[in-house]
């Protein structure tokens, strides 16, 4: 394994990925927008796939290792025991937030968000046929009490079951949620009979603080988790998750088992391998991603002072404030344009997006340093 797994430029790149991230715009502009890495990748994972692969072993799933492996890891990073028989593969995150969705919600019924937050969520509620209330973070990027008990009371107002999707660790403002937070927000969920799904993909990734599981919080058993190997190893396009239901879940929370079904073999072989031999790649990943934290920080405060940022606690992800820049609700739009550099549109994480952009940290130095270059250049 190579001691620097976050390296190259575009030329190293652009030859080697197929795929979304740096597939969707021209040659010239430089990608920093979907939650992909730039990274080598994990070697114990390329060894088991490789040897799946020239085994044949591509049939369908069988047994239940991937979710032992799964809980194995839970346990012994975050010290939470997960009931190995209220857990269940599924295809991947999202598809198992919208099945939940349709199992805890009623048609054209209210799904509770709080954004700036992942944009896939108000697709997928829009794909199943729910509607999203917001209840949006504070100005410091946290879980706001007076809002949640606003929106699910306004949600509860006609009797239609409601649910809140929990974005922990947040994406894409990186805040870590605190068990203190956390606690809140079920007892706000039980007093107003919520049903919580927390996506929680991103928590392997933490800088500053520790991650808390949603479902090891007090009021917690009452929700449903999701985890993947998909962000923190760069696994996205293996198609392999866990869903966790709380001790104290409503009944449709459980997921038929027909929905293990989506969850591909050769995606369970690789996340098998990254939850149990892929933790020092995942160390050397993560000083690197922070690393690129406090290289930002510095390019910035240098070069671009006008554009605020708050340095991310978890997840490999930015969120860059750029309101005083002048560029309007979508500056993002502005920065492809003018300077060939992609970020994420903040608008499309929810109205408290507008005027911000999100940025990838999980690249080389020399990339995010060369994305800064050209936003510079876009300004100019």
């Amino acid at each position: 394994m190579s001691s620097t797994l976050l390296t190259g430029d575009a030329t190293t790149w652009r030859p080697r990925r197929t795929g979304v991230k740096w597939g969707v715009y021209a040659d010239d502009v430089l990608p920093l927008w979907v939650a992909e890495m730039d990274a080598e990748p994990c070697a114990p994972v390329v060894e088991a796939v490789d040897a799946a692969m020239r085994r044949g072993d591509t049939g369908y799933p069988l047994g239940d290792e991937f979710v032992e492996a799964a809980a194995a890891y839970a346990s012994d990073t975050w010290s939470w025991s997960v009931d190995t028989r209220r857990a269940s593969p599924v295809a991947d995150v999202m598809i198992g937030v919208a099945e939940l969705l349709r199992g805890v919600t009623d048609p054209g019924g209210p799904v509770v968000v709080s954004s700036p937050v992942y944009n896939a969520f108000f697709d997928f509620v829009e794909m199943t046929g729910r509607r999203i209330v917001d209840a949006p973070l504070t100005t410091a990027g946290r879980l706001d009490p007076e809002a949640l008990d606003r929106a699910f009371g306004e949600a509860r107002a006609g009797g239609e079951r409601t649910a809140y999707v929990l974005c922990n660790p947040q994406n894409p403002t990186g805040t870590l949620h605190t068990r203190e937070e956390l606690e809140t927000l079920a007892a706000i969920a039980s007093r107003h009979d919520v049903t919580v799904v927390a996506d929680e993909i991103h928590a392997p990734i933490v800088h500053d603080g520790a991650f808390t599981p949603y479902l090891t919080v007090d009021g917690g058993e009452r929700g449903v988790s999701l985890v993947s190997t998909s962000k923190a190893w760069n696994l996205a396009g293996l198609k392999a998750a866990v869903v966790v239901t709380g001790d104290e879940a409503p009944p449709a929370a459980t997921l038929h088992e027909v929905h293990s079904h989506g969850a591909s073999h050769i995606g369970q072989i690789a996340g098998i391998a990254a939850w149990t031999q892929g933790r020092e790649w995942l160390a050397t990943v993560t000083a690197e991603i922070d690393a690129n934290r406090t290289l930002l920080a510095r390019l910035l405060a240098e070069r671009l002072p006008q554009i605020r940022y708050a340095v991310p606690a978890a997840t490999y992800l930015a969120w860059l404030d750029c309101r005083e820049l002048g560029l309007g609700d979508d500056p993002a739009a502005v920065f492809r344009e003018r300077g060939q550099v992609a970020f994420s549109s903040g608008p499309s994480f929810g109205a408290s997006g507008r005027g911000f952009v999100r940025v990838n940290l999980a690249t080389s130095p020399a990339i995010l340093t060369e994305a800064v270059d050209r936003v510079v250049g876009a300004l100019a």
